[in-house]
């Protein structure tokens, strides 16, 4: 069986052919893996995570989920939680929210049973905000709307999880609480999280993808000169243990 999941070949993407995000990017995420990807900001970050969800299309080359196009995957097999909140009215509870994270995995037209209703509950409980469950969302503090969009993600149990700085609004004893269930989570599915704390999670990830258009990634240890003159990370980010290698935007420069 193939365990790579996701394969990126010669991605170039963006908003503009002109100033592309990502240029001419490869990289390959197998099975189970948990990949920080961290960068400068507008270094490609959240333009990665759309192009493997298949929210944005890129101008050259190839992008394989499961083997196929992603919008060819079926909606439930991916999670995403965005960076963005939406910051306007929005009249439903927050066990409404979660549980249209149920909507990819049931047949069109169906409406919600007691499964579902006893999955969203358990992520609301996993997520430490199970006595909001009957709350409006658009009454929510920042932090709040994240766990409920997290709960969301996880309520339809894909089998990749994407996720956008998704503690940015969250207070420190939730991330850790957060941390510990992705390790959890990690054992039956993959994580990409975007991140500028790498250090709070290095002890689950087992990679690094530094993006700046393009990606260092796990591998070959690289020199700290060489990860800020050329990537715009800072170095301290990245020399958590684990090793290193650089996907270039024309080759890779070291192999598996």
């Amino acid at each position: 069986m193939n365990d790579t999941v996701i394969e990126l070949t010669g991605v170039t993407a963006g908003y503009s052919r002109a100033h592309p995000a990502l240029r001419s990017v490869n990289l390959k995420v197998e099975r189970n893996q948990f990949l920080a990807i961290i960068g400068p900001n507008g270094g490609g970050k959240t333009t990665l995570l759309k192009v493997i969800l298949g929210l944005l299309e890129p101008f050259s080359g190839e992008v394989r989920v499961f083997g196929e196009a992603p919008g060819r995957i079926r909606r439930s097999r991916l999670g995403y939680v965005p960076q963005v909140i939406p910051d306007r009215s929005f009249p439903a509870t927050v066990l409404d929210v979660v549980l249209m994270g149920r909507l990819g995995a049931k047949p069109r037209f169906r409406g919600f049973g007691r499964k579902d209703r006893e999955a969203a509950m358990g992520m609301l409980e996993k997520i430490g905000i199970a006595d909001l469950a009957d709350h409006r969302v658009d009454m929510l503090s920042g932090g709040q709307k994240q766990r409920a969009l997290i709960a969301r993600a996880l309520a339809g149990e894909p089998e990749i999880l994407l996720l956008d700085e998704p503690l940015a609004s969250v207070d420190p004893t939730t991330q850790q609480t957060f941390y510990d269930l992705l390790a959890e989570l990690n054992e039956r599915m993959t994580i990409l999280m975007v991140t500028h704390d790498v250090g709070a999670v290095s002890s689950h990830v087992k990679s690094i993808a530094c993006i700046n258009a393009t990606i260092v990634s796990h591998g070959e240890t690289i020199g700290e000169d060489e990860v800020n003159r050329a990537y715009g990370c800072p170095f301290e980010l990245v020399s958590h243990g684990v090793p290193h290698r650089v996907l270039g935007s024309s080759r890779e420069v070291s192999g598996d």
